[in-house]
Parts: C-alpha cells; structure tokens; sequence
C-alpha cells in the first residue's frame, strides 16, 4: 500500500471514528438533560401536592373558623367570612391542578364544595339575628355529629397517597 492511501485510510477512519464519538456524546448529553427534566418535573408534582395537603389543612371548617373569628360578627358577617376564606384558599392554589392526578384534584374541589354547602346549609337555618358564635358553634357540632365531617382527613390521605406514589 502506499502511503498517500494509507493516508487517506487512516484520515477517513479518524474522522468516522470522531463522528461516531461525537454521535454518542450527543446521545449520553440527551439523556443526561432528559433526566433532568423528568427529575424537574418530579419536584414540580412533590411541591404542588405539598401546597395541596397545606390547602386541605387551611380549608378544614374548623380551621376556617378559628381564623375568622371575630367578636361581634352577626351569623351573615361570619358566613360570608368563612365563604370568602374558603373561595380565596381554593382559587389561589387553583393552578397546582396542572401537576396533580385528576383524582387528587376531584378530591380537593368536592371538599371545597361540602364545605361550603354545609356552610350555607347550617346558615340558612340559623335566624338572622344569630351571632357569628351561633353559627361556628352550628357547624363545628354538625362536624362533630357527621362523617362528612372527616372528609378533609380522607382528601388529606388521598393527596398523601398520590405525592408517595411519585417518590
């Protein structure tokens, strides 16, 4: 053989074998970014069903009441506090709905709902010149006479459920 085709040989050879080298460079750097990704998007879900467990927690009736509580409400002030409260702790964490299962968010919305039909329910009874006191003594006793009162234990689980199934 003579050397300006070994020449060529050994140049064409180089410069396959730098390609190849330079294709699987590209393929590990994918997969290294991809796993990234997926590791980024873990703890997008992980922080989102935190949020969640913590929204569950703020929208427990009893909790509800014990933060707007005020001396002096009539039944009406303290109905629309806790009504508001509910509203404004829900549609604040509204977007965590984009990284959570579809059942974990069901779970969260039908809390928000019982509870602020049980709200309306017990209000809806009370006669309008009940205090604000009535009204909070009404609700946490139905909460503690019915099972719909635990559903914030059941959301709170279920919620749990779905954030360990992640990690």
């Amino acid at each position: 053989m003579e050397i300006p085709n070994l020449a060529v040989i050994v140049f064409v050879a180089v410069t396959v074998g730098g390609f190849v080298a330079w294709l699987i460079y590209l393929q590990r750097k994918s997969a290294i970014e991809q796993g990234k990704k997926v590791e980024g998007s873990k703890m997008l879900q992980l922080q989102a069903y935190e949020r969640l467990t913590l929204l569950v927690d703020r929208i427990t009736l009893n909790n509800v009441i014990s933060r707007v509580n005020q001396p002096g409400f009539s039944v009406r002030d303290m109905h629309g506090a806790i009504m508001h409260t509910i509203n404004e702790e829900f549609n604040y964490n509204i977007s965590q709905q984009i990284y959570v299962s579809a059942e974990a968010w069901n779970a969260i919305k039908n809390l928000r709902d019982q509870s602020l039909l049980v709200v309306n329910q017990i209000a809806s009874i009370l006669p309008p010149e009940a205090s604000g006191l009535d009204l909070a003594r009404s609700i946490l006793e139905f909460l503690m006479n019915d099972k719909r009162g635990t559903l914030h234990e059941v959301v709170a689980e279920i919620v749990s459920f779905e954030a360990k199934k992640l990690l």
